[in-house]
C-alpha cells in the first residue's frame, strides 16, 4: 500500500493513534484536534503535510458534534473571531511558508509549548470580554491558523472567562468549520493540498468517527475541568517531543 506524504508504516501507525486520540479530546472538550494531530505529524513528517487533513477532519466532526449544541453558539462572539482570523490568516501563512521545514516544526511546536503554558496557568478574567477583545483574539487565531491550530487562543480566551461549559465548547464546535472554509483556497494556494492530503483524510476517518464518538458520550459523564487538562498535559508532550525532533 502506498501512503501519504511517503511515510513509513511505523509512522502510519502512530499519525492513526494520535488522530484516534485528538478525535476523543475534540468530542470531549470540543478543541484541541488539530492542534494535537500537528504537534504529533511533526515527530514523524513535515507537520505542514498535515494541516489541510486536519481541516477536513474537523468539517466532518462539527457535523457529528453538531446535534443538541446548537442552541448554545454565541454567534456574536463567532462573528467577532471570524472578522479577526481574517486578517491574520493571510499573514501567518505566508511567513510559516517561507521558512524551512525544521524551523516551521520548531515554531509549531514553541507556539503549542507556550500555548499549553497559558492554559494551565489558569488566567482569569473578571467580566465576559467584549467584540473589540474578541476580534483581536481572532487576529491570533487567524495567524495560528496557518499550521491548522487557530483554535488553542480561542480555548484560552474562553476558559479564562465566566462562561458556561456548554456555551464554551458550541462555539468553539460553531466557529472551527467557518475558519476552515475561509481557510481552505489559502492553503491549497500556498500548495498545502494535494491527492496526498484527500488519501490521508480517507485514511483517518475511522478514527476519527470512532474517536469523536466515544468523546462526545464521555462529555456528559466526567468533568470537563479535570479532563481537560490532562489533555493539556498530553499536548505540550507531543510539542515538546517536536522540538525535541526540530533541534536535533
Amino acid at each position: 500500500m502506498i501512503l501519504p506524504f511517503e511515510m513509513g508504516y511505523g509512522a502510519a501507525v502512530y499519525m492513526a493513534a494520535a488522530v484516534l486520540v485528538a478525535a476523543f479530546v475534540r468530542g470531549y472538550s470540543g478543541f484541541g484536534f488539530s492542534a494535537m494531530v500537528i504537534a504529533a505529524s511533526a515527530v514523524v513528517t513535515n507537520p505542514l503535510n498535515f494541516v489541510a487533513v486536519v481541516m477536513l477532519c474537523e468539517g466532518v466532526m462539527t457535523l457529528q458534534a453538531w446535534s443538541g449544541v446548537g442552541k448554545h453558539v454565541d454567534w456574536r462572539r463567532v462573528g467577532a473571531l471570524i472578522l479577526g482570523a481574517a486578517v491574520g490568516m493571510p499573514l501567518g501563512l505566508w511567513a510559516l511558508t517561507s521558512i524551512s521545514e525544521n524551523a516551521a516544526r520548531a515554531v509549531i511546536s514553541g507556539y503549542v509549548l507556550v500555548m499549553c503554558l497559558v492554559l494551565l496557568a489558569g488566567w482569569k478574567m473578571r467580566a465576559v470580554a467584549g467584540v473589540g477583545a474578541t476580534t483581536a483574539v481572532g487576529v491570533i487565531s487567524g495567524l495560528a491558523n496557518a499550521p491548522g491550530m487557530g483554535g488553542l487562543p480561542v480555548a484560552a480566551f474562553f476558559a479564562a472567562q465566566p462562561i458556561s461549559a456548554a456555551v464554551f465548547r458550541a462555539t468553539l464546535v460553531a466557529y472551527f468549520p467557518i475558519l476552515d472554509l475561509y481557510s481552505l483556497p489559502l492553503y491549497y494556494l500556498h500548495g498545502m493540498v494535494s491527492w496526498d492530503t484527500l488519501w490521508a483524510s480517507l485514511m483517518t476517518l475511522p478514527m476519527v468517527f470512532l474517536g469523536n464518538w466515544l468523546g462526545g458520550r464521555h462529555f456528559f459523564n466526567t468533568d470537563p475541568k479535570e479532563f481537560r487538562r490532562f489533555a493539556i498535559l498530553l499536548l505540550a508532550g507531543l510539542a515538546l517531543m517536536g522540538l525535541i525532533r526540530a533541534v536535533i
